[in-house]
Order: C-alpha cells, then sequence, then structure tokens
C-alpha cells in the first residue's frame, strides 16, 4: 500500500510538472514573433504533451488502485469526493492543453500570451485544492 502511495505522489508530481511547463510554452509561442521560435516551441509542446499525457493515466490509475483498497469506505468521504472532482477538472485542463497544442502545430493558434498567462494559473487552483482535502482530510 505504501509503494503504491508513493508511486502515485511520483506520478503527480510529474504530471503537475508537465502542467505547469506546457502553458508556460505556449505562453513564449503566442509572444514570439520569430517563425523558427514558434516552430520550435511547437515541437517542445507536441514532445511535452506526450510525455506527460501517459503520466497523467498512470497517476490517476494508482489514484483509483490506492481508492480501491477500501472503496466504500472512501467513497464515503466527502473530501475524496470533492478530491476526485478536481482530479477531473485537471483531466479536462489538460485536454484542452492538448487541443491548444494540436492548434499551434497546424498554425492556427488564435490565443494570445495574456490569455496563456491566466491558463497557466489554473492548475495552481486545484493542486492547492487537492493537497489540502488529501492531507487535511476537513470532510
Amino acid at each position: 500500500m505504501l509503494w503504491l502511495k508513493a508511486l502515485h505522489i511520483i506520478a503527480v508530481i510529474c504530471w503537475f510538472a508537465g502542467i505547469f511547463y506546457l502553458p508556460r510554452i505556449l505562453v513564449y509561442y503566442a509572444s514570439s514573433e520569430h517563425p523558427e521560435t514558434r516552430h520550435q516551441l511547437a515541437i517542445m509542446a507536441r514532445k511535452l504533451f506526450r510525455f506527460m499525457t501517459p503520466i497523467a493515466a498512470i497517476a490517476v490509475a494508482l489514484g483509483l488502485a490506492l481508492m480501491w483498497t477500501n472503496l466504500s469506505a472512501y467513497l464515503s468521504q466527502l473530501w475524496l469526493q470533492l478530491k476526485l472532482l478536481c482530479v477531473l477538472c485537471l483531466i479536462i485542463y489538460h485536454g484542452v492543453c492538448g487541443v491548444y497544442v494540436g492548434r499551434i502545430q497546424r498554425g492556427e493558434n488564435d490565443k494570445t500570451h495574456v490569455f496563456y498567462r491566466v491558463f497557466n494559473e489554473i492548475p495552481v487552483i486545484f493542486l492547492l485544492l487537492i493537497v489540502c482535502l488529501a492531507v487535511l482530510r476537513p470532510l
């Protein structure tokens, strides 16, 4: 059980590293006026997204495996239900990142660097909520 938990935490940290860095690449892409730089940033974004997607799946799978160890007890707790809602929002955010990466690959970016700067802050909110819910279990 402790190994499962440790691996879950490691996968979540790796996923969040990607979730924090990918929107920064999008910020740099949107603020660059040089086609060569934009091309390189698009490649970086695509490679990072391809790297972080399996890690996200591993993090979710390990989290589900942890829940499975005592499913009825966990699912009856409001803190976990709220945490799972936050994780679902992060999965959606991850998917939206993939949409934006696809757009820059096709040269169809219609977002400004300011938009991506704000977009970049969203996972911080979910990280704070998830960690507080998991550690404090307030509800």
